[in-house]
């Protein structure tokens, strides 16, 4: 059985930090390119970041270019965000999800998704 599971979400103040993790099982983590998408409140699902299967290259959306990073452990089959400056626009339900073909800004294009996990920045 697939699964990814998020863990990291909180609560945060601006200017704070988090890091999320995305462990991944029932499937080959390292054949498979990886994304992070965000849904918050009344909007759609939006495309934040992608690493391919190899951990090689990185994208990023403009929102939060700079402030997050990506990154991926294939021997541990876990995927993680670690985010910086927070901003109260990037509140949010978090989730990752895997593509067999290369990384795609296109949310619909992706194989397997995650629970979510909720990253709310408040003070």
């Amino acid at each position: 059985e697939v699964q990814l599971v998020e863990s990291g979400g909180g609560v945060v103040q601006p200017g704070g930090s988090l890091r999320l993790s995305c462990a991944a099982s029932g499937f080959t983590f390292s054949s498979y390119d990886m994304s992070w998408v965000r849904q918050a409140p009344g909007k759609g699902p939006e495309w934040v970041s992608g690493i391919n299967r190899d951990d090689s290259s990185t994208i990023y959306a403009d929102s939060v270019k700079g402030r997050f990073t990506i990154s991926r452990d294939n021997a541990k089959n876990t995927l993680y965000l670690q985010m910086n400056a927070l901003k109260p626009e990037d509140t949010a339900v978090y989730y990752c999800a895997a593509r067999e073909g290369p990384t795609s800004e296109d949310v619909g294009r992706y194989d397997y998704w995650g629970q979510g996990t909720q990253v709310t920045v408040s003070s």
